[in-house]
Formats: structure tokens, sequence, C-alpha cells
């Protein structure tokens, strides 16, 4: 083979690498789902293939090494999308508390929406949302005297997973006032989603917020160095942590400006809440709240191959398996 075989031999196989990832990067999604957060409509195990311009096509956001950390994100351009996410797609999207690591989950309620759950019974707007075709329950319904710690804006009426809410989805051009009354532990993580900084500052200790959760770091990577940058030790502070007291938030600082200099603040994106299936074994909005609209990566279509992680043989009945 001559030099120049070789030169244009390399060329090709660069062009085809490149147009490969610049289809699954604007074009189409793949996913392989580790969990049965979606079981019976999607398998522990399935490769799923997702549209990523029906919501509209972006271009990459993010550098880097796959399957790591090694990288940085960059600026995108976001073309006009075919329609808007709504109650029943399937999303694939940007896990709010770890933006290294993907989930699929149904959307079930959206921007402007109000969301209610009562012994299991999902409601939104008041109105009653049956479970979905291939979805279900695992166990009786949690009663309310069972309170869990760790579900979203845990309180007298957000109680368990089966008992939550009111709870109002945001969309863009709420307008939230900011005054003593102003629950931060709703609103601050929106502020941290649409790129704003914030921090704590009594001029004694100092504290950055971010979205980053050190307990799915630790999952992901295994290392409990993780958790030296986050409070107690480090200078990272989520903003659903517990050892933030309501009176904490009068020395929050939000892009450098004192929280005192500010009135109102507007929402600039819709938010979503996405749920799973399976729904007594998903970790999803239940516990971590909104999916913003700018993490949407976009819809499950269909199963391409499937894999049964227990035998490591395929499932051939699942290939070709439409999601709906």
């Amino acid at each position: 083979m001559t030099k120049q075989n070789i030169i244009s031999e390399t060329k090709a196989i660069v062009f085809i690498v490149l147009t490969v990832l610049l289809v699954k990067v604007t074009v189409v999604e793949a996913y392989i789902v580790p969990t049965g957060s979606m079981e019976n409509t999607i398998m522990t195990g399935d490769f799923l293939i997702g549209t990523r311009f029906v919501y509209g096509m972006r271009t990459p956001d993010w550098i880097g090494v796959p399957y790591t950390d090694i990288g940085f994100f960059i600026p995108y351009i976001k073309f006009p999308e075919f329609k808007k996410p709504k109650t029943g797609d399937v999303l694939i999207f940007k896990y709010p508390h770890d933006k290294y690591v993907k989930y699929v989950k149904r959307c079930v309620a959206g921007p402007g929406d109000t969301l209610q759950i009562e012994q299991k019974k999902l409601f939104v707007n008041g109105k009653e949302i049956p479970m979905w075709t291939h979805g279900k329950y695992l166990t009786a319904p949690m009663q309310t005297q069972y309170k869990q710690p760790d579900i979203f804006l845990s309180s007298e009426t957000n109680i368990n997973r089966d008992n939550l809410g009111p709870i109002y989805i945001p969309k863009t051009g709420d307008i939230f006032p900011i005054n003593s009354e102003t629950n931060w532990r709703y609103l601050l993580p929106m502020i941290l989603m649409e790129g704003h900084t914030a921090r704590l500052d009594n001029h004694e200790v100092n504290y950055e917020f971010t979205l980053q959760d050190p307990n799915e770091l630790y999952r992901r990577k295994g290392k409990t160095e993780v958790y030296d940058d986050y409070f107690p030790k480090g200078e990272y502070l989520n903003p659903w942590s517990k050892a933030i007291k309501d009176d904490h938030f009068q020395f929050l600082i939000i892009d450098g400006k004192p929280i005192s200099e500010w009135s109102q603040y507007e929402i600039t994106q819709n938010y979503f809440w996405a749920m799973g299936d399976n729904r007594d074994d998903s970790l999803d909005s239940r516990y971590w709240g909104f999916v913003p609209e700018n993490n949407i990566l976009g819809e499950a279509l269909f199963t391409y191959f499937s894999l049964n992680l227990d035998t490591w043989t395929p499932r051939w009945d699942r290939i070709g398996t439409m999601i709906r």
C-alpha cells in the first residue's frame, strides 16, 4: 500500500467517525438502560434509539473523553423543535443531579401544571392520570404515617413517594417574588439550572452552591474522596442539603449580588415532571424535582437490541419494540 493510499484511507476513516459522532449528537441518541425503573415498558438491558431533533436538534455542548468526566462544556445552538415534550412522552435527559448521567423516564406533567399524588394515584390539574399500559406497582400505597425525608421538598404535604403535592411545575416567564417568604428550596435549584451562580456568605463561612450531588459521584466513581469537596469538609453545598436552615438563606448571594437587593426572579425555561413506569422502584422527580427543558436530549423511540443481564443472552423478542 502506497503512502498516498494510507493517507486517503485514514481520511476516509476519520470522515466516517466524525459523521457517526455528528449524527449521534445531533440526530439520534443511543442509550443503554441499566435499571428497571421503566419496566415493563423498557427492560433492564434494553438498547434504545431516541430522536434528538423532535424537541430541537442542537450542536454538541460537551467535548471530552466518552464515558468519563474528562472534558469541558461549550455553548451550543438549538434549532427549532418539531414539538414540545408533552405528558406521556418517554424522555431521555441529563440527570439534574449529575450532568454526566442520562436518565430515561416518562413525562407525566409539564410547565404550568399542578401535580399531586394521593395513595399512588397521580393527578395533574385535578384530573387522575392512569398508569401507562406496561407500567406497574409493586407494593401497596405507603400510608401518610411513613415519612421519607429524602422526598422532594419533604414537608407536611410532601410526605412520601405515594403522597405528595400539590406541586406547581414552573414555566417560562413565571415570576417569583423574593422576600422573607420565598421558598428557596423550591426556587434556588431552578436559578442554578438556568446558569446563575449562588453561594452562602456570612463573612465567617463561604459555600458555593452546586447541583452536582456527591452521592451520585460516589455511586458512579466509587471513591469516597469525592465527599472532601463538599460540606462540611469542602467548599461546595447542595441546595437541598438538610444542613441548611431557613434563616441561612438571608446570607444568599446570587451572581455576586446579595439577596436583599433582589425583588423577584423570572423563570427563563420550561420544566417537566418525570416518573418511572415501574412506579415503586424508580428514582425520579418525586425525589429530585424538576427536569429543565435544557436537559432534555430526546424522545425514546424503539429498542434496537436487548440483553438479559442475568444470563447475558439476547432478548430477540425485544428487538424493534416501539416505546409507548
